[in-house]
């Protein structure tokens, strides 16, 4: 393998981890406001946090990669490639990081909360104060699952020309031909970035635990 070739790989593992961290945050970003009112006693944000679950996830992420880097520029709107592919990644994953919030809230023991309105906690006050600190810890290894799901979908949004890795490996292969030299190292570099993220997951697992 060539340095250009090593080159044009070590920037779609880049681009791969940037669209799976910003896809992530993205996804972050929905899932507790999602979460909190699929649990909320209104109806009307209950309604709302139903209908963003059921809509995004149950769309595809190549659709909606298609409709940012296609559809919207019909329409007048013209997305940054990567960026509309972090929007697609984000907004597929924020439903399902939604229900794990959503969950974990839910598992919390009825008792907590009885004690929290044995203290005179506003509900919010105790959603704030007992119920979240302990959701949280229960929150982060389906995040951690999340996060690896989100890796895996980066290699959808290639369809799109983003540069990520697969994408950059399907150039490497139409140039030389060696599928199974190209790919087998796309999928030693899949499970790299895989085995770091989970590492960092650990680690954070453990801190909270100790918090």
């Amino acid at each position: 393998m060539s340095s250009a070739q090593l080159g044009l790989l070590l920037y779609g593992a880049w681009k791969t981890i940037l669209l799976t961290l910003g896809g992530m945050a993205l996804a972050l970003a929905f899932a507790f406001p999602v979460g909190l009112s699929r649990v909320s006693h209104n109806k009307f944000l209950r309604a709302i946090g139903f209908v963003y679950v059921e809509l995004f996830r149950g769309a595809a992420v190549l659709v909606l990669a298609f409709w940012f880097v296609y559809a919207l520029p019909s329409l007048g709107w013209q997305l940054d490639p990567t960026f509309a592919g972090i929007l697609a990644l984000g907004l597929n994953m924020g439903a399902y990081s939604g229900e794990v919030v959503r969950g974990a809230i839910q598992a919390v023991p009825p008792g907590q909360v009885e004690a929290a309105t044995a203290l005179n906690f506003t509900p919010s006050q105790g959603m704030r104060r007992v119920v979240l600190p302990q959701a949280i810890r229960a929150m982060i290894p389906s995040f951690g699952n999340n996060v690896i799901e989100q890796l895996k979908a980066t290699a959808v949004v290639a369809v799109v020309s983003i540069p990520e890795l697969t994408f950059n490996g399907q150039l490497i292969w139409s140039g030389n031909g060696r599928a199974a030299a190209v790919f087998g190292g796309l999928l030693i570099g899949y499970g790299l970035m895989a085995l770091i993220f989970m590492t960092g997951v650990k680690v954070l697992e453990r801190k909270v635990a100790w918090t």
